[in-house]
């Protein structure tokens, strides 16, 4: 089953055109890679599908139930986290968890279990001081516990990780692999390693629709080619192992000492193959043989515009 449908969404604003005919559908059970520049639309997606901003085309539908602009129903199935979530500073973690569940009206009692459990899956079981002075992580693991208060069936996340330092950033996907297994996650970012790092399923924004879809693993296996990199101390040494090749290869150097070919093929087998037969022949000796794993960011440098 899709949790979030959308098709033939358009949206303008004055003449310059966001979104054009963008469509897509998130599985469920999934956390879905929406991946794009900044600036290609990926907030005013969202923002549509929460009904905090008219569509000039097309439509969607959460958990089969169609969203309206102004009329925010579908909101029930949804847990939101901005990319800067705001909160009142002169409060705790558990006390702005509270107030959040006043708000949607959830049950006393339910406030208290649910504010225990969050916190402690995000990390803030045990911090007492004010949000205020909480570091940009610490805000936004508490925005995701409070995005998952009220049991959403779709967690969107735009850009949860930006702005974030490396520890901070694993915190915030590790916390989100966790978070899988209780809901579906749409994860908003331009951080292609954070993509491959957590998402089954991606979708490429790019001159406001989708150019290319698909889980990262077909993506990887459709459009890339493996790579193999030969180090060499010389550059003499790497000019003879390229013309010894006699295919296309790329040389770069590594450092002033240091020379480096790189063979790009779609049978990395094969590949290793011909290396270990040109040393052989040449009696050269490398310093490394590095087999380079595909990259997310290598497609997608390559489809947008």
């Amino acid at each position: 089953m899709d949790i979030l449908t959308i098709a033939g969404l358009g949206k303008a604003f004055g003449s310059q055109s966001v979104l054009d005919d963008l469509s897509f559908s998130v599985p469920e059970g999934s956390i879905y890679g929406f991946i794009g520049k900044n600036g290609s639309g990926k907030t005013t997606t969202m923002k549509i599908v929460l009904g905090l901003l008219p569509a000039d085309a097309g439509e969607i539908s959460v958990c089969g139930e169609k969203v309206h602009y102004g009329d925010t129903r579908t909101n029930r199935f949804i847990g939101y986290l901005p990319d800067v979530p705001e909160f009142y500073g002169f409060m705790t973690a558990k006390e702005y968890l509270r107030l959040c569940g006043d708000v949607t009206c959830i049950p006393s009692a339910l406030i208290q279990t649910k504010s225990e459990e969050l916190l402690e899956l995000v990390g803030l079981a045990d911090v007492k001081k004010r949000i205020a002075t909480f570091s940009r992580g610490m805000k936004q693991r508490l925005g995701i516990a409070q995005a998952l208060l009220n049991e959403p069936r779709l967690l969107i996340c735009d850009e949860p990780t930006s702005a974030l330092d490396p520890i901070g950033r694993r915190e915030i996907l590790d916390i989100l692999l966790k978070v899988k297994k209780r809901t579906t996650v749409i994860f908003s970012t331009h951080v292609l390693n954070d993509v491959e790092a957590i998402c089954d399923q991606v979708g490429i924004l790019d001159g406001g629709k989708i150019v290319l879809t698909g889980s990262v693993s077909e993506l990887k296996n459709t459009y890339f080619r493996h790579s193999c990199t030969v180090t060499f101390r010389t550059q003499a040494d790497a000019d003879l192992f390229r013309t010894s090749a006699r295919i296309n290869v790329v040389g770069s150097p590594v450092s002033e000492k240091h020379a480096s070919v790189t063979i790009q093929s779609e049978d990395p087998e094969q590949t290793m193959a011909l290396i270990i037969r040109i040393l052989s022949e040449t009696g050269l000796v490398p310093l490394r043989v590095e087999t380079v794993e595909p990259k997310l960011e290598d497609i997608f440098l390559e489809v947008i515009r």
